[in-house]
């Protein structure tokens, strides 16, 4: 079965500590999704100075869990520099969207959130 993020990843920074292990899981659920959902909300209202500020602020949480988003959360932070239209962006969020809520899944599963 695909796993979305890097269980291993989070093992290794808190060296085997279970107890810290579930903190990062808990709060990466308490933080991400508001963010995840301004993030989507600052795209369709073409906010590109909001759109970049919750790309960039999720971007170490996306990196730190080893989940396969750095691309395209990249690719909001270039398109909200630029004027073009949102539907060029539109793949990106969606992409980010769909990642990131199997992570929540997976996380609630792994950790019993």
């Amino acid at each position: 079965m695909i796993k979305y993020y890097a269980k291993e990843n989070l093992a290794e920074i808190a060296d085997g500590d279970q107890d810290f292990l579930k903190i990062l899981a808990q709060t990466f659920l308490e933080e991400i999704p508001p963010d995840l959902y301004s993030m989507k909300e600052a795209i369709e209202n073409e906010n590109r100075e909001l759109a970049y500020q919750f790309a960039h602020k999720m971007k170490p949480n996306i990196e730190m869990f080893g989940i396969d988003a750095l691309k395209d959360i990249t690719s909001i932070e270039a398109w909200s520099k630029t004027s073009k239209n949102k539907a060029t962006v539109l793949p990106h969020l969606e992409s980010v969207l769909d990642t990131l809520n199997h992570v929540f899944d997976e996380l609630r599963e792994d950790f019993k959130l």
